[in-house]
């Protein structure tokens, strides 16, 4: 049993899934960004824009749902697989209500939104449509975030990889008819696009919850979302609000930076909305390693196994750093081919070739980053990495970004120079927070039946 659930939790059982599941992710965006395009550039840049702005209010649910995520992981180390279950359901009610108040939010005001946060006015009409009818179905993010991550981080990285694969070809196949009006289908154009993406969510949505009723050693029933565990929800918002913030302080900043882009133009828009779709494909793999590590690490650190998950947390890493410069350096040598599959527009194209060098170095950084911070999270040390986020983000991506990009002129150029210093100075701080080895102080070795048998359910849990 315990042979099989080591199996089960190794770092490659774990990130291939997930690696698989990101790339068809990778592979929507594209696909959506290229099939966008053909109605027109001002098109996708209006997708680029509303997807930071729905990724900054994702972390308004994706704060209980990641703190629940770690605790799952932590508790089923500890044996203690009702925790778990009672952990996941809480989760998965919560994240519906905030994100059915967040889908009502932009239903019912998408034009005031996209007004508020800068966005020219000739993209104002198309951005109505979009985030009317994608942020009107935000609901549905929210429950498929809290299915997956409840899913996956039971070892079960396959389940949400496989319903990836489902959602990408329906959602890519209805773009196509949508938007070229095949197959009966009418010539909706973006409109199109936005309604094939509520539905194949919501098909998702479907599959996620059959596969999360028999995701623990005793099923779940409908009736058990009536469940609600007090002391295990102050658990979940107490690793998970630090989360929720870090989250917060990324997406913010980039939703930020995304309005210093509007205000230089729809070109540099469009040109940073193709790099982000370039930019995927350099640090997917790295990122997958780092989730997978995440839970990884939760796992261990729940069964007691501290030393095992500091000596991983390096492998990982650099793993994940030879991964992402390869493909970084793969994007720099080919990136101006790919971008003139995207557009014909030489001015969009002649800014993307000039951000391609600059990527080389933003890549690693992003790596470690992401390797040594969801390792600090797994442990439960959210607050230290959210004081880190708070900090440079604020100082460096946001407030040096428009020092540099707009008031001295430099451009993109100048925010993606800060953008490269944000992601060093973090990952900086976060590998010398674990090279400490704080979290050792509350997770000594010792097995887990004695971690089971300790006071209350608080025993895997830094306090930060």
């Amino acid at each position: 049993m315990q042979k099989r659930e080591h199996h089960k939790f190794s770092l490659w059982m774990l990130a291939w899934p997930i690696f698989i599941e990101l790339f068809l992710q990778f592979l929507l965006g594209a696909a959506d960004t290229l099939q966008v395009s053909k109605i027109s550039d001002n098109a996708v840049a209006v997708v680029g824009f509303s997807t930071q702005l729905f990724s900054a209010l994702m972390t308004l649910f994706m704060t209980v749902a990641s703190g629940a995520g770690i605790l799952i992981a932590q508790r089923i180390g500890m044996r203690k697989n009702e925790d778990a279950r009672t952990i996941a359901i809480m989760s998965v009610k919560v994240s519906a209500i905030i994100g059915l108040f967040i889908s009502v939010l932009l239903y019912v005001f998408p034009g005031p939104i996209a007004s508020a946060l800068q966005l020219p006015d000739e993209l104002l009409p198309l951005a109505k449509t979009y985030i009317s009818i994608v942020g009107g179905g935000m609901v549905l993010v929210a429950v498929m975030a809290a299915l997956s991550n409840a899913i996956r981080n039971t070892g079960n990285t396959k389940g949400p990889m496989y319903t990836a694969i489902g959602m990408n070809v329906i959602h890519v196949g209805m773009n196509y008819a949508f938007i070229f009006g095949k197959f009966g289908f009418p010539q909706w154009g973006l409109k199109g696009v936005a309604i094939s993406t509520d539905i194949s969510r919501l098909l998702a949505v479907i599959v996620l919850l059959v596969m999360f009723l028999g995701a623990f050693e005793r099923q779940i029933s409908l009736r058990d979302f009536k469940l609600f565990d007090g002391k295990l929800f102050k658990e979940i918002l107490k690793i998970g609000w630090p989360l929720g913030i870090n989250m917060s302080c990324w997406v913010f900043s980039q939703l930020l930076i995304y309005t210093y882009i509007a205000q230089l133009g729809a070109v540099e828009l469009s040109a940073r909305t193709y790099m982000n779709t370039l930019e995927s494909f350099c640090f997917m793999l790295g990122y997958s390693l780092a989730l997978a590590l995440q839970i990884q690490i939760a796992h261990l650190y729940g069964a007691g196994k501290v030393q095992e998950a500091y000596k991983n947390s390096y492998r990982a890493l650099w793993i994940g750093l030879a991964i992402v410069t390869v493909n970084a350096l793969v994007l720099y040598l080919i990136g101006g081919t790919i971008l003139k599959i995207f557009t014909k527009d030489p001015a969009i194209i002649a800014m993307g070739v000039s951000l391609l060098g600059m990527n080389l170095l933003l890549q690693p950084g992003k790596m470690l980053n992401m390797g040594i911070g969801n390792a600090l999270n797994a442990v439960g040390d959210t607050r230290y990495v959210m004081w880190t986020s708070i900090t440079s983000m604020t100082l460096i991506a946001t407030v040096l970004s428009y020092i540099f990009g707009i008031t001295l002129g430099w451009g993109l150029v100048g925010i993606y120079a800060c953008m490269i210093m944000d992601e060093y100075i973090r990952g900086i701080w976060v590998l010398r927070r674990w090279r400490q080895k704080k979290f050792m102080k509350t997770g000594q070795e010792k097995p887990a039946a004695a971690l089971h048998n300790g006071a209350g359910g608080t025993g895997a849990t830094l306090e930060a």
